[in-house]
């Protein structure tokens, strides 16, 4: 299949790196298309973990990895990964587009500052994602192709720093300690060492498939963190859904392609918004520690939930999906009972879809099902699970009309089962 789209499912945190990882084998090209670096992807190689923020999965394997128009990038962040990945790759193949917009040190005191004031009720990541995406809509923001030509840039800068100051300095209190002057130098620093990595990634991703070659588009975060069609406010400020692959690399959608969600074999989310198969208590803690449920990025504790398949059905809908990847099964192993949530309750009614209004889903009850638990032991093939574990999938399967392609049982990269 020429195009496969990875995408999550549910809030983010799916496991998408370790996939994306695997599916990078057979691919010519992986291309990240949305978010920044407020979206962590781990890899395990062996014995080395590697935690990737912007840098596509992909890069590991030493693949063309690509960077789209639709990315926000925080240049020190992508310069720090950079040389990380230099210690097992001395020369990484990467492409940045020239329109992806840049993250400058105003956008996260911004970020801070919209935080306070919101009593921290969004759980922002602090890191200036939405304020550069809204800076985008301005239309004045500063892209990539502006942070490698010094002049360009302080003429750019010269315009939106002033308002940027004055707003933070006089609305906010908050001290900005960097004149215009130093902000052009240490950014232009920054250019010049992205620089080699400038090329045109929408013509550089048609030409290849073109020429017949296998392109991997790897998203970030989760469908219902979805800017639209997400918990809403509670979102991050792009779209992580496949129709997003299109926009935020430059190519028309009517591609020969597969799109794989990645399932979660529980459910997470990290900060504020309606989690409707939430767990509390002793169960909570316990696969939370279990599945090592802490945020990437932030290193925030994440709220846990048993698996809500009218989000994965919602998710299927959003994104059309062809197949599945569930993955951390292992995590539920040893647990005597689990349960799914398979509608929820709504005025009296099941419902099997999420509503489309907030102050409906926040009224919502989980109706769930309960499954024997399982032992998960040295599997090395989807037959090896125990029946237990097999019913469970397959009952996911069933209810999404969706096949499971792979299931993960562990973080290491050769724990994936082909089903």
């Amino acid at each position: 299949m020429p195009v496969v789209i990875i995408v999550g499912t549910q809030f983010g945190d799916e496991g998408k790196g370790k996939v994306t990882d695997y599916f990078a084998s057979n691919s010519d090209l992986v291309v990240r298309f949305q978010g920044g670096n407020n979206a962590g992807h781990t890899v395990v190689v062996g014995e080395k973990e590697f935690k990737l923020h912007l840098l596509p999965s992909g890069i590991i394997q030493n693949k063309k990895s690509l960077i789209g128009a639709g990315v926000v990038i925080d240049p020190k962040v992508l310069v720090q990964e950079l040389e990380n990945i230099k210690k097992i790759n001395s020369n990484p193949n990467l492409i940045i587009d020239p329109r992806a917009h840049i993250i400058m040190p105003y956008h996260i005191l911004l970020d801070a500052v919209h935080e306070e004031s919101r009593g921290n009720k969004i759980g922002t990541t602090l890191r200036g994602i939405g304020p550069c995406y809204a800076e985008r809509s301005y239309r004045e923001g500063i892209r990539f192709e502006d942070l490698i030509e010094e002049s360009r840039l302080r003429e750019k800068l010269k315009i939106i720093f002033p308002i940027k100051k004055k707003v933070l300095e006089c609305s906010y209190g908050k001290e900005v300690d960097i004149s215009l002057e130093q902000l052009v130098k240490e950014y232009a620093e920054l250019g010049k060492k992205l620089k080699q990595y400038l090329g045109d990634v929408s013509l550089l991703v048609q030409e290849a498939l073109d020429a017949g070659k296998t392109v991997l588009f790897e998203g970030a975060q989760g469908a219902f963190l979805d800017m639209d069609f997400g918990t809403y406010p509670f979102v991050t400020s792009s779209h992580p859904i496949a129709g997003e692959a299109f926009v935020g690399t430059g190519i028309g959608p009517k591609q020969n392609l597969k799109i794989v969600g990645i399932v979660k074999a529980y459910t997470t989310r990290v900060g504020s918004g309606v989690l409707v198969s939430e767990l509390h208590g002793e169960l909570a803690d316990n696969l939370r520690k279990a599945g090592n449920e802490f945020g990437t990025t932030t290193g925030r504790p994440r709220r846990i939930g048993w698996l809500d398949l009218v989000l994965l059905r919602t998710a299927k809908r959003f994104n059309s999906l062809d197949e599945i990847v569930v993955t951390k099964l292992d995590v539920l192993s040893g647990l005597d009972k689990l349960k799914v949530c398979v509608a929820y309750e709504l005025n009296g009614k099941q419902v099997k879809e999420v509503p489309a209004l907030t102050s409906d889903l926040e009224k919502c009850k989980p109706v769930l099902k309960e499954f024997k638990g399982f032992k998960i032991a040295d599997c090395k093939s989807y037959s090896d699970l125990p029946k237990e574990a097999r019913d469970y999938l397959e009952f996911i399967e069933k209810e999404l009309k969706v096949k499971i392609s792979m299931v993960g049982i562990g973080a290491e990269r050769n724990k994936i089962l082909n089903k």
